[in-house]
């Protein structure tokens, strides 16, 4: 498309002492409207980033002050437990337990992942942990303390402050379970994953497995203790 010539404004010439030449045109927006300061255009996101590095510094300094007693960790207890979803009804959900799980499992150390679409029982776990109030998924503890979500994950991540904290704890086989691949979760034997047995003439509720009829592999047992963390 040529550039029409008759819509453009005359260029003023004249400049009064002092002051420099300008280009006016009616067809251009103003570029003092355009370039903002420096200032101005970064406060929003500046604002969120310095909230961000606040939140990851107390969660670090709630850390330490957690490792500062040794004796209070119990062996069983040095490794990282995270509550998430495999479903993608929610894909905002699912993405974020994504993000986290592919973080953590890139330090090879003990994970204890509990998926709540697969068993009922982790929701009950993380309902008596946190309360009544709203589960917001991924949830990760480390060394039985709280540590938060996608959020501080990945700014703990970022900040290298997460590599200092994966640092207490044992170093792990990274490869997946040869009997569950990784699942942490098997089919069970007794029932043959129907989750109901014969007995009596009848059928009953198998009470082996959950009710998706799948027991947890024994590589995920053996991660876990009676209490939730």
């Amino acid at each position: 498309m040529w550039l029409n010539l008759k819509s453009l404004s005359r260029v003023e010439t004249t400049q009064s002492p002092g002051s420099r030449r300008r280009f006016s045109c009616s067809s251009f927006k103003d570029i003092q409207n355009l370039c903002q300061s420096e200032s101005e255009a970064l406060t929003p996101r500046s604002a969120s980033i310095i909230h961000r590095a606040k939140t990851s510094t107390s969660v670090f300094r709630l850390w330490a002050r957690h490792i500062a007693h040794p004796s209070r960790i119990h062996e069983d207890d040095r490794r990282v437990v995270i509550y998430y979803t495999s479903l993608r009804v929610v894909r905002r959900t699912y993405e974020d337990c994504r993000v986290v799980r592919s973080i953590l499992n890139g330090f090879r150390v003990p994970i204890d992942e509990r998926d709540l679409s697969m068993d009922t029982k982790f929701s009950e776990e993380l309902q008596e942990l946190m309360g009544n109030g709203t589960l917001i998924l991924p949830m990760v503890y480390v060394c039985g303390l709280y540590i938060g979500g996608v959020g501080e994950i990945r700014q703990l991540h970022e900040s290298g402050d997460l590599k200092i904290m994966m640092q207490w704890l044992p170093v792990v086989d990274s490869r997946p379970c040869d009997l569950c691949g990784g699942l942490k979760f098997v089919l069970c034997q007794t029932c043959n994953g129907s989750h109901r047995v014969h007995c009596d003439g009848g059928f009953n509720s198998c009470t082996t497995c959950n009710v998706n009829g799948l027991v947890m592999c024994p590589c995920s047992t053996m991660q876990r203790r009676n209490s939730p963390l």
